[in-house]
């Protein structure tokens, strides 16, 4: 009578089990019918489920920390409109067709000598690269320094230009919006950070990998604990802050993490 297991897995090899021929499991196969009769008795021993043995004590605890907080609740009228949320999203999804029909375009045109990309791992690079060093080493800009803040890029920091972030693999935006948004994890909001998080954003692809649907949300969450301690409706940083957790919450549809009306 055949096992269960031969009749779910019918024998792919079938052996001839006629022949007179002696043959010793203690020798080698001489010749494949042998071969495929060592096989078969070798399956024949093994038992069709086999359970194993593990001392508990010997297994490390271990803990898996997941956040499943939402945004928190804006200030009373610092909540931006579902109407204005929509055109947001409708507007961040035309920036997005925009950068993917000219990507081939721009990734192909040389930079400028002055531009010089970091690598991928280097996350002070990055930083330096997109805030400058005002930002970084916390310079406070002199009244003369306002007239051309744009022309020093080493000092405020190069600007997300498309021929910039076209040349940028999927694994670059991601860690470069991981440094990103761990050091607004511990500063304030400047405008180089919501340009450059702005243009990482239009360049993600989707549907997204895990660790980007983490740091996203972590994104949403640092804008909104930022927006709740803002002390006017008229701060600079509002409408930023809300564009940052409209795109996060309505277009890569995070919805628990979006200002209800």
């Amino acid at each position: 009578m055949k096992s269960d297991a031969e009749e779910l897995m019918p024998r792919l090899l079938p052996v001839d089990s006629c022949d007179t021929e002696e043959y010793t499991l203690t020798e080698p196969p001489r010749n494949p019918q042998e071969y495929l009769r060592f096989v078969q008795r070798e399956a024949s021993l093994c038992p069709d489920v086999v359970v194993a043995q593990i001392d508990p004590k010997k297994l490390k605890k271990q803990s898996v920390n997941v956040s499943i907080t939402g945004c928190l609740a804006a200030p009373e009228g610092f909540s931006p409109s579902f109407k204005w949320q929509q055109q947001q999203v409708s507007r961040f999804s035309e920036v997005r067709q925009s950068v993917n029909k000219h990507r081939q375009h721009w990734k192909a045109q040389f930079l400028d000598d002055n531009v010089v990309m970091p690598k991928t791992e280097d996350e002070d690079g990055w930083k330096r690269f997109c805030f400058g060093e005002n930002v970084c080493l916390e310079i406070q800009l002199k009244e003369e320094d306002g007239v051309n803040p744009g022309l020093d890029y080493v000092k405020t920091g190069f600007p997300p230009f498309l021929s910039i972030v076209s040349k940028l693999s999927q694994s670059t935006v991601s860690a470069v919006l991981e440094y990103l948004i761990n050091w607004f994890e511990e500063r304030d909001f400047v405008p180089q950070l919501g340009r450059w998080l702005y243009a990482l954003l239009a360049c993600l692809e989707k549907p997204l990998l895990p660790e980007a649907h983490s740091l996203i949300r972590q994104l949403a969450r640092r804008c909104s604990a930022v927006r709740a301690n803002l002390e006017s409706k008229d701060d600079d940083r509002l409408s930023a802050l809300n564009l940052m957790i409209c795109i996060v919450a309505r277009y890569f549809e995070q919805n628990d993490l979006a200002d209800k009306e």
